[in-house]
């Protein structure tokens, strides 16, 4: 048996190919969609990707599975859940397909997939036994998507907090309970693929290590070990879970109703500075995004440009700052520049119209550019003490809730822009974070849209631990 787990290091994703030499077959569990990237690695080990599968509607990426499905590679899906979450671009489709329910089984050469209907992180979620039929009929691993991660359970809270679906957080708290036993009952010796590490919003406290076992879980995984009652798992699951990106909820609609087909990447245009100024003046839907580290944004940036340097943080932060209609024109390097366009597709992005590299943007003469006012924390209290300035704290709110700058707003910088309306604009904005990035971000958000800003580019906890702030464990 071939098997490969591929890792997405921004969206802390895993995918999995798996294989049977002897046929050489090969299928990919929960691709996203630059699907380039796993047959290039199929045919590197002679094989062929004739299948695809998911284990459920995805909420922080764009699937592949409709990429496989539009070059003619079987696909297959979860018919499970409630009316609501169905894979309705596959329903009725010329696509070729298969929907699957718990004990289905698909088989690609010697190797032998059963599905678990795995309810909880969405009802729809199953997922995948793997066994080598070619020595045993036994299961060696779980592919389990959100259902298991190494120290952690899928989220249950998404589909109200990401989808707005209210009322539905604690019942799919329930359901995940009782989810467990069928993970409970398998094989100690069972080893555990998840479908996201550390990093990834769709749980609270995920590890880095890349596998797991049943056994290991059982013993160490702290959602597990919580469960000695069903109100002791929902309490402890349903608290401290951090506010999904503002992106979430179209991730879901896509993958629901059916994503685009891609095909090639997009390939933006390069522009000389006039041009590239003219076509975001004249065009009301055009977003720049300066991708410069922080220190050189501040002092020096295009009216109206977006702070997201392609970092780590780069899909969350544009995913959150920018909607799908919007045309995005980039500030970026000529050798990050693939990067950012795979970014941003992943997450449904696709309309980059253009780029140019920052030294040929900020050498245009006449061009109108803005600061951005930075202090420390040092000199925050000066400012804070006047009274002509509000406090914008852009920590998740379990974050807040450690300590906190009286009397500070406090929204997570994932969701600043559905809560504009709750900034008040009559006082200029001391924005703060962590550490300063998510701050940054906010900071450029928040003038694109009129306000006056000033950005603590500071670690707060001392500031806190200084001043008593920080609430005690």
């Amino acid at each position: 048996m071939f098997f490969e787990q591929i890792f997405e290091e921004k969206l802390a994703q895993y995918a999995y190919v798996i294989g049977c030499q002897k046929s050489g077959e090969a299928v990919v569990i929960d691709p996203m969609r630059d699907i380039d990237r796993y047959n290039k690695l199929a045919a590197k080990h002679g094989l062929t990707i004739v299948a695809a599968a998911d284990t459920h509607i995805h909420a922080d990426y764009i699937s592949g599975l409709r990429e496989f499905a539009a070059r003619g590679v079987k696909v297959y899906a979860s018919d499970e859940g409630d009316e609501n979450w169905k894979y309705e671009w596959l329903k009725n489709s010329d696509y070729n397909y298969e929907l699957l329910t718990d004990n289905d089984t698909l088989k690609i050469g010697n190797i032998i997939f059963k599905a678990v209907h795995s309810p909880g992180h969405t009802s729809e979620h199953i997922s995948y036994l793997v066994s080598d039929g070619a020595t045993t009929d036994e299961p060696m691993g779980i592919c389990s998507g959100d259902f298991v991660f190494v120290g952690d359970v899928g989220r249950p809270d998404l589909l109200e907090s990401a989808a707005g679906m209210e009322g539905l957080m604690e019942e799919s708290a329930r359901i995940l309970y009782k989810s467990l036993d069928k993970f409970k009952d398998l094989a100690s010796y069972v080893q555990v693929w998840p479908g996201h590490g550390a990093g990834s919003a769709c749980g609270k406290a995920l590890g880095a290590v890349p596998d797991s076992t049943v056994g290991y879980e059982m013993r160490f995984n702290n959602s597990i070990r919580a469960a000695i009652t069903e109100q002791d798992f929902v309490n402890f699951i349903l608290d401290g879970q951090p506010e999904p990106p503002l992106y979430f909820v179209r991730m879901k609609r896509d993958n629901k109703m059916g994503p685009k087909v891609l095909g090639d990447l997009p390939k933006p245009q390069k522009m000389t500075a006039d041009e590239f100024v003219s076509a975001v003046h004249s065009n009301e839907s055009a977003v720049v995004i300066d991708t410069r580290e922080r220190e050189a944004f501040m002092a020096n940036h295009l009216k109206g440009a977006l702070f997201a340097p392609v970092n780590k943080a780069f899909n969350t932060t544009v995913g959150s700052f920018v909607m799908e209609d919007k045309h995005m024109y980039l500030v970026v390097e000529e050798d990050t520049l693939h990067e950012a366009i795979l970014d941003l597709i992943r997450i449904g992005l696709d309309n980059i119209s253009g780029y140019i590299t920052p030294s040929e943007l900020y050498a245009k003469q006449d061009l109108e550019v803005v600061t951005t006012e930075t202090i420390t924390f040092s000199e925050f209290d000066g400012y804070n003490e006047t009274g002509n300035y509000r406090v914008l704290d852009t920590r998740k709110e379990s974050e807040h809730a450690t300590g906190a700058v009286p009397g500070a707003l406090n929204f997570a910088h994932t969701r600043i822009l559905e809560n504009l309306d709750k900034i008040p604009a009559d006082k200029p904005l001391l924005v703060h974070c962590q550490a300063g990035g998510r701050a940054a971000y906010t900071s450029a958000l928040l003038q694109k849209h009129g306000y006056e800003v000033v950005l603590i580019a500071d670690q707060v906890e001392p500031y806190l631990q200084k001043r008593n702030l920080m609430v005690k464990a």
